[in-house]
């Protein structure tokens, strides 16, 4: 049954191959065989690399199971095609867009089976690309939130400098009032005289606008502060919101790329192998010596192309002999005055009824 399973894999003539030999059975089982386990690759690199786009298994099986189903019908029909012929030049030249075929077939079946092998491999460039994105994206996002508050923090630098200042020419009065009267500076008597009242009530004032200036510009730095935790709060939001998106960076086109980033060497071998999986039934077609079947196949397709090429060449006799019989039996009727006289009568009665329908049609519109 297997065996059987593996012939009709194999796309040869089953009923021909059951009249050649066992060894000649056996060979084309192989070849079949070779067809069916190479579907089967093509199926599980086909689910892997659908279940990388769509995240969903039954999705990943069911296409998957179309794309095995389509590279099984591929080989079969290219095997089935080649032809044995006695000239390993035409073989060959029958053969190359077959081959060719292969290569692309093999490509697309290896390239999925490879990010799985080198899956832990490719997840640590991915990460370390996924670092590098959130640190770009990072700097980004900042650079159009930094601007806006440096700006509110020399705001803010500003307004406590004014309050600094008016502190430090308030400090300087009261240095100067007390010194005065204690006698160290300014009229160096001691005790509270008129100089040292106007020098306090100058302090006074100031330290009255210090306090006034040191509320005001407190609200406004409080403002101010408030402005800049908003922004801050809008930079991590924003960075909250574009960090999923460099987290889902490892679909299939990244991981293609990611698998580009490792040594060449190791894929290579992986490609040589499917390529040599893929092509091995062609090639076993072109090595093999022409056997008991290709001859019993090659006799079958000849025979009825001998026999269609017979019945064209008859039919094309037949209908030149029908041409020559023609032109001879009209040629004798031509000469011959009964049908002359019967056809010159048919004529005369067809014209008098068109008259006639013409002079009743003329007196109607009349």
């Amino acid at each position: 049954m297997l065996k059987q399973f593996f012939i009709i894999c194999s796309g040869s003539d089953t009923d021909i191959l059951e009249q050649c030999s066992k060894g000649e059975q056996n060979k084309y089982a192989g070849i079949g065989a070779t067809v069916f386990f190479t579907a089967v690759m093509a199926f599980i690199a086909g689910s892997y690399a659908l279940y990388t786009v769509f995240d969903n298994l039954y999705s990943a099986i069911f296409f998957g199971l179309i794309w095995g189903l389509l590279i099984f019908n591929l080989d079969r029909y290219i095997i089935s095609t080649i032809k044995k012929t006695a000239n390993i030049t035409d073989e060959l030249i029958q053969a190359a867009p077959r081959i060719v075929l292969a290569v692309i077939i093999a490509v697309v079946i290896s390239k999925p089976l490879e990010l799985k092998i080198f899956e832990k491999e490719i997840n640590q460039v991915l990460l370390e690309q996924k670092n590098e994105l959130t640190l770009a994206n990072k700097t980004q996002l900042a650079e159009q939130f930094t601007p806006s508050i440096d700006g509110l923090n020399s705001d803010i630098l500003t307004l406590q400098q004014q309050i600094d200042t008016k502190e430090a020419e308030v400090n300087q009065l009261y240095d100067t009032y007390i010194s005065e009267a204690e006698g160290t500076a300014g009229t160096k008597l001691l005790g509270k005289g008129p100089v040292y009242k106007e020098k306090r009530e100058k302090h006074d004032a100031l330290l009255a606008e210090l306090q006034h200036l040191k509320t005001y510009n407190k609200e406004k730095i409080t403002s101010i502060e408030s402005e800049i935790i908003t922004l801050k709060g809008d930079y991590d939001t924003q960075v909250a919101i574009t960090q999923p998106i460099i987290n889902n960076f490892d679909g299939l086109m990244a991981r293609v790329n990611a698998l580009g980033k490792l040594p060449w060497l190791p894929s290579f071998f992986i490609f040589l192998l499917f390529l040599a999986i893929e092509t091995s039934p062609i090639l076993a077609k072109l090595l093999s010596p022409k056997g008991s079947y290709d001859l019993k196949l090659e006799d079958q397709e000849t025979a009825i192309k001998i026999n269609v090429l017979q019945n064209i060449n008859q039919r094309k006799a037949m209908l030149k002999t029908d041409y020559a019989l023609n032109d001879r039996i009209y040629s004798d009727i031509e000469n011959e005055d009964e049908l002359y006289t019967y056809k010159r009568k048919k004529a005369r009665e067809l014209m008098q009824l068109q008259a006639d329908a013409f002079y009743k049609q003329q007196k109607n519109i009349l």
